[in-house]
């Protein structure tokens, strides 16, 4: 694994309390999968990953800045508009970090995306896996339902569906906005190999679930991960308006002290 969670836990407060930024919330819902993703499962150089919830970039850039994918030049300058950044808070789509492969962010697309690559390794005869996280918000979207009969038809068995289930997106509960539940049973009937985390935020928990998957299975994989919206920051978790706010000096603080009661 990844040596520290905390380390990483940290740093993402940090260039989001250096830059104003928002999202804090969604991105720390999502870190350890991510954390997990690129430590165990992910060959860099080989195969492909795509964030679908593009908002969540930060959790991204902090995971390939640990393991020296982003520069820390490049990392340093994240959501920086006044001395010029391609690190911006949704994924670049300048190409200009190798391990990033297309800009996401709008909600639907990242699947489709996912599912043409993994397509793709029958032309180009290379064998690779794809993984994409997406979100609650992203399974409201037509074009995923749409990906997943295609991924399902073609039986892509390369491919990695994580979806990061907080249970909040940017305007309420998922539940309140369009329920998806039975959330697991629908993407079985899509056609997936699909399996259930209880806790998307523990590390060995994800582990686990991760090690039951029959690679053998001739289908798409879907893992649904029931995560924490804010996760690790006591006042942030489970709430909506960590969708958006950023952090003051007083508020970073107070974020810390919970980082450090709960990791350090």
């Amino acid at each position: 694994m990844i040596k520290k969670n905390y380390n990483c836990l940290k740093k993402l407060l940090e260039i989001h309390f250096k830059n104003k930024a928002g999202h804090i919330g969604s991105s720390l819902s999502c870190l350890q999968l991510l954390i997990y993703l690129y430590s165990k499962r992910i060959q860099e150089g080989t195969d492909l990953f795509l964030l679908s919830k593009g908002h969540a970039a930060s959790a991204w850039y902090v995971v390939l800045n640990e393991l020296k994918l982003l520069s820390d030049d490049d990392f340093n300058s994240y959501y920086d508009d006044k001395n010029g950044t391609f690190l911006g808070p949704h994924p670049t789509c300048s190409r200009q970090i190798p391990s990033i492969p297309f800009g996401t962010g709008s909600l639907g697309n990242g699947l489709g995306l996912a599912s043409g690559l993994a397509f793709s390794s029958r032309y180009t005869k290379k064998q690779f896996n794809v993984y994409t996280i997406i979100s609650d918000g992203d399974c409201n979207e037509g074009s995923t339902w749409e990906s997943a009969l295609f991924s399902a038809h073609h039986n892509l068995s390369n491919l990695f569906v994580i979806i990061d289930l907080n249970g909040l997106q940017g305007l309420g509960y998922t539940k309140d906005i369009m329920n998806l539940e039975p959330i697991e049973e629908k993407w079985k009937s899509f056609g997936f190999d699909t399996y259930y985390v209880q806790d998307g935020n523990d590390l060995s928990l994800i582990d686990d679930t991760f090690q039951k998957i029959n690679l053998n299975i001739n289908k798409p994989k879907c893992i649904i991960a029931k995560t924490v919206k804010g996760f690790g920051v006591d006042f942030m978790e489970n709430k909506m308006e960590w969708h958006y706010l950023p952090l003051d000096h007083a508020l970073y603080e107070l974020a810390v002290k919970a980082l450090e009661k709960k990791f350090a």
